[in-house]
């Protein structure tokens, strides 16, 4: 059998690749600590769980609208105006089966076979596949610690040509859990806006950044760019990851073009995720998911405490998701060794570099602090035997 071109040049995802390895381990009777997942152990809110439960007994899942439920679009363009003090147009959101099925809706409509699209160097391999899957020439723009490893406007306007039609930026990201200052991102957005460029801000773990001063959520790029297409999801704030739930907020003369593409590529997105989402709105499940964001920052200074204990440097702190990405530069091994005898000698797992691109791939690693407090503890515990360990080889050769 012969398969497509397309199929051949997508990597294998190296956290979902870990995980495999590590569940291999675990039925062998191994202890795995995962921190290779970016997957709160949290669950949904007990509201949404209660509403799911409720509906199961009671309603015919029928097929919804392919844009999602009224109810459901209205409730998140709500959410925009409490939470970040925006007004959108409810029509302007589109539920999706997930922030893939967002990123694959939006992909389909914005790209063309030829397009030159910019993606920042590390960044979540999914992202590059979906575009170069419908044609784009993906360039991907090397970033280091100086600029958080993120894109800022003079990497932009050096990597741009005459091709060049749009840019995908992740704020905060995976995998290094670090965001583009607001005003660098509203610099480019203009200026990308002023080169007729579409923008795609993945802004799924914008509700799990740091607060200002004053208590406030990270601003949506939507703040200053409404006409940016932004992806976002239930999954990770929320804590629904397999409900397979998300949504994007696209301009307007975009909604039927999206709906026309949902209808033929999977109807509508899953009805009881949506009939519980809507639970996700309210006073009480808001409370849960900021204890909850509360909860990842603690954890958050438990890894960096413990990665430091270890001599694990960590380049540049996140201020949201629950990553953090730290350098193995000085241990003797390359990113991929190091996650390989981590999960083989140690029973821990991580996620290389190479999942993210090129520029930073050798030298660091993603680790996810979704896990427990436990889990974290005992996982930064085998890190730092590990480190040790290979300070001993080292002497001993």
């Amino acid at each position: 059998m012969k398969f497509s071109q397309r199929v051949q040049a997508v990597s294998p995802f190296l956290a979902m690749e870990f995980g495999k390895r590590a569940a291999a381990l675990e039925a062998a009777g191994h202890p795995v600590i995962k921190l290779n997942i970016g997957e709160p152990d949290f669950g949904a809110p007990p509201a949404v769980l209660a509403r799911l439960e409720a509906h199961t007994r009671t309603t015919r899942f029928t097929y919804t609208d392919a844009p999602g439920l009224p109810a459901l679009r209205a409730a998140i363009a709500g959410f925009y105006r409490s939470a970040h003090g925006i007004d959108i147009d409810p029509q302007r959101v589109i539920v999706t089966s997930g922030a893939s099925a967002a990123l694959l809706l939006v992909t389909a409509a914005l790209v063309d076979p030829g397009d030159a699209v910019i993606v920042g160097d590390p960044s979540y391999p999914c992202n590059r596949h979906f575009l170069a899957s419908f044609g784009a020439e993906v360039t991907l723009v090397p970033t280091d610690a100086s600029t958080r490893f993120q894109l800022d406007l003079a990497a932009v306007q050096a990597h741009w040509t005459p091709r060049t039609r749009g840019l995908l930026i992740a704020t905060p990201s995976n995998p290094t859990g670090t965001s583009v200052a607001p005003q660098e991102l509203a610099a480019i957005c203009s200026w990308a806006r002023q080169q007729q460029a579409w923008r795609i801000i993945d802004e799924i773990y914008l509700d799990l950044g740091d607060r200002d001063a004053q208590g406030r959520a990270p601003p949506s790029v939507l703040a200053h760019d409404p006409d940016a297409v932004v992806i976002s999801s239930f999954s990770k704030y929320f804590g629904m990851t397999g409900w397979r739930l998300g949504w994007c907020v696209v301009p307007s003369e975009m909604v039927p073009v999206m709906e026309r593409l949902a209808q033929n590529y999977y109807i509508c997105p899953p009805t009881p995720a949506q009939y519980a989402a809507l639970e996700c709105f309210t006073p009480e499940s808001i409370a849960v998911c900021e204890q909850r964001r509360a909860e990842f920052f603690a954890r958050r200074t438990l890894v960096l405490q413990g990665l430091a204990q270890a001599g694990l440097a960590v380049p540049v702190a996140p201020d949201g998701a629950f990553y953090v990405y730290f350098s193995v530069a000085g241990t003797g091994l390359d990113s991929m060794r190091f996650c390989e005898r981590m999960l083989e000698e140690h029973h821990v797992a991580l996620t290389p570099g190479h999942d993210f691109g090129h520029a930073s791939a050798a030298t660091h690693v993603r680790l996810s602090f979704a896990a427990s407090r436990e889990e974290l503890a005992e996982g930064l515990q085998r890190l730092d035997r590990f480190v040790r360990q290979l300070q001993t080889e080292a002497q001993a050769r």
